[in-house]
């Protein structure tokens, strides 16, 4: 393989047309450049150049290996700039988060991407196990979620919190453990979960959901409220979620007495090395869950 800092002193050589003005150029002495070009006239085995006293001329050799050492030189310059660049608002950022966060999240990263079109941020929504994972295998840069992660290439840092709350149709002022079972329970895949944290310690009757009837179920995070809107029955949700549905008169929120929230967890790679694009979107998604 031809050495690059030889071929970096002859493409240097025929653009300057002068062995003195060329090792100034490279900073080297004027035999040092005449030593590349003969190792690489032996390196070829074949001349590169017709001497003629202190000037010279190319051979066809000389004439094809400059021509195609251009793009050689050019080639590794573009490489070291790209390997030495770490640009703060270019290139591609991996997300992923629970639903709820996302609704938050995405249309605020798509706002940021018509400021800076070249960072672009990949968003998918997903559950915690499959977040957790997608971390530990590198094939997210960031990943949010609401548990802790059992997992040592996981690492997580508390960004903040996020309430849950108690949604039923807009009728309702004051809703009653009765009220609740007449209405039904629209379920979702963290139903159960969100409404054993919530239900729990603000209805001493609550044991479950079985105890209510089943009166729908969706898992598609902007669409769980559609029924509830209806009058179809009544959820739990995190608030950022509530927050991003469009149908906010058909639907009334309850503060209960006794508040829940579910802590937020920034994720990463235990191992992971933050290039500055990353570093930007963690600062936008920080500043992003403050302004609530």
């Amino acid at each position: 393989m031809i050495n690059p800092v030889w071929l970096q002193s002859f493409c240097t050589l025929v653009e300057v047309g002068h062995f003195t003005r060329t090792a100034e150029n490279l900073h080297m002495t004027q035999s040092g450049v005449s030593q590349h070009v003969r190792k690489l006239e032996e390196h070829l085995g074949q001349p590169l150049l017709h001497r003629h006293g202190k000037s010279f001329s190319l051979t066809s050799a000389g004439d094809r290996l400059y021509r195609e050492g251009q793009k050689v030189i050019l080639s590794l310059t573009k490489l070291e700039q790209r390997v030495g660049s770490d640009p703060t608002h270019e290139g591609i950022v991996k997300v992923a988060s629970p639903g709820s966060v996302g609704l938050k999240l995405y249309p605020y990263f798509l706002a940021m991407q018509t400021q800076f079109p070249t960072l672009v941020v990949e968003y998918r929504f997903a559950p915690n196990k499959d977040i957790e994972k997608l971390i530990a295998e590198r094939k997210v840069d960031i990943g949010l979620m609401t548990c802790l992660s059992t997992m040592g290439e996981v690492s997580l840092t508390p960004i903040a919190e996020e309430a849950l709350l108690l949604i039923t149709p807009a009728g309702i002022e004051q809703p009653s453990w009765e009220t609740l079972i007449d209405l039904g329970f629209i379920d979702h895949p963290d139903g159960p979960h969100h409404a054993g944290q919530l239900l729990g310690v603000n209805f001493p009757e609550f044991h479950n959901t079985n105890q209510f009837k089943r009166s729908g179920f969706s898992n598609q995070i902007g669409l769980i409220l559609e029924p509830v809107s209806m009058g179809l029955g009544f959820t739990v949700l995190p608030s950022h979620a509530v927050g991003a549905f469009k149908k906010q008169q058909h639907i009334k929120v309850h503060q209960l007495p006794n508040s829940v929230c579910e802590s937020l967890y920034l994720g990463t790679h235990t191992n992971g090395i933050k290039p500055n694009r990353v570093a930007t979107v963690i600062s936008e998604i920080e500043k992003c869950l403050k302004n609530r």
